[in-house]
């Protein structure tokens, strides 16, 4: 039940179950693996900034030192940063990558405490580390920081150097590192942004950041970074690909890296089907022949789907319908009124918003032309 709760609610956080399932141990793991024991220099500051009355002291623990930021294949938005540089500042490591739709939603936050706080000394770094193959190409990153207008620093984490160096295990995740670069707090998941905003203060009046404590942020959001309707979520994210793939309806069952003519078959509630010629890889299903269709029955405000365009990077035209029909005001922000939309990169897609009360639905998506690529829905 546990991990049936996870998968609805923050649905990317697939194997975080058994964090919140042994959370003293994951915590106590945490603090071994970035040595928690404060030093007897980080004591001694702490004892001179309370004889001085310099600081607030945050009651917040200390779960271990902030490890270096080393083994990022690239830095955008900024040169390479390292530990020297961040002395004396509140920093905020941010683990996501571009296509997770529950990383997407909690960007407007961190755009809001960036800007917000930077002038007090908090340091807000975005560690990037990829799930799909395509998110490991730095110009796709480029795209998706240009489209999230994201202007504070981005370490392309690739190769997971320092989702390992963290023990990380999830996306989204905040790590928050106090001025003596001792880590504070780790918030996993969408939500929490008022927690999150208040350790941030707590640790900038620590610092001695008297205006610290102002109110909190409220930023405004809209399409696939609009916050989820979760009252009315009952659908969860579903992988394409044969590796994580669930709940797909068929009479031959996924062939895998092999192309093959499906049938389309009714599915029910949270189940998919696939129509036309595909072959599905570990990853993603490819499209060998134009005029296929996948089907989904879904039940939540939103319907994203992650796609690819062709290997040549030409571009895929598609078709939405929503119980047969053309989705009218309940399109996505990357579908018109008539259903019609292209894929023209590798990222999340908004294909259905509906717009008044939340219904079951059966969604489809044609498309048009052979070569696209299609990973994961996901919901909101």
């Amino acid at each position: 039940m546990l991990r049936f709760i996870l998968s609805l609610f923050h649905t990317r956080l697939y194997h975080l179950y058994r964090w919140f399932a042994s959370g003293a141990l994951i915590a106590l793991g945490i603090a071994v693996a970035m040595v928690t024991n404060m030093s007897a220099a980080d004591e001694a500051r702490d004892k001179a900034m309370k004889s001085n009355g310099s600081a607030h002291t945050s009651d917040l623990p200390v779960l271990g030192h902030l490890p270096p930021l080393v083994g990022a294949s690239a830095w955008l938005n900024s040169t390479p940063i390292d530990s020297a540089q961040l002395s004396g500042k509140v920093v905020l490591i941010d683990f996501w990558t571009y296509s997770c739709i529950n990383c997407i939603r909690t960007l407007p936050h961190v755009r809001a405490w960036a800007e917000k706080y930077r002038a007090q000394g908090l340091v807000v770094i975005g560690v990037h580390t990829p799930e799909f193959d395509f998110e490991k190409d730095t110009s796709n990153i480029k795209k998706a920081i240009a489209r999230f207008k994201i202007d504070y620093p981005i370490a392309v984490d690739s190769e997971h150097h320092i989702w390992n160096a963290f023990r990380n295990n999830a996306w989204p995740v905040f790590y928050f590192a106090d001025a003596q670069g001792r880590i504070r707090a780790r918030l996993a998941g969408e939500g929490n942004y008022d927690k999150a905003e208040t350790i941030i203060q707590s640790l900038l009046a620590e610092a001695g950041q008297s205006g610290a404590g102002a109110a909190l942020t409220t930023p405004k959001a809209s399409a696939e970074q609009a916050a989820p309707d979760i009252a009315h979520l009952r659908s969860g994210e579903t992988y394409v690909g044969y590796q994580q793939a669930s709940n797909f309806s068929s009479n031959s069952g996924l062939k895998r890296d092999t192309a093959h003519d499906y049938l389309m078959i009714a599915p029910r509630l949270n189940e998919w089907s696939l129509a036309g010629n595909w072959t599905v890889g570990a990853e993603r299903a490819n499209l060998n022949r134009a005029d296929g269709s996948i089907v989904y029955r879904f039940n939540a405000r939103d319907l994203h789907l992650v796609l690819g365009p062709r290997a040549d990077g030409m571009p895929v035209r598609f078709q939405v319908r929503i119980d047969g029909h053309a989705p009218g005001a309940d399109h996505g922000s990357d579908t018109d009124a008539e259903g019609n939309g292209t894929v023209t990169e590798a990222r999340l897609y908004q294909l259905v918003r509906q717009s008044g009360k939340v219904k079951e639905c059966s969604f489809e998506i044609r498309f048009l032309d052979a070569g696209v690529g299609a990973f994961a829905f996901t919901f909101g």
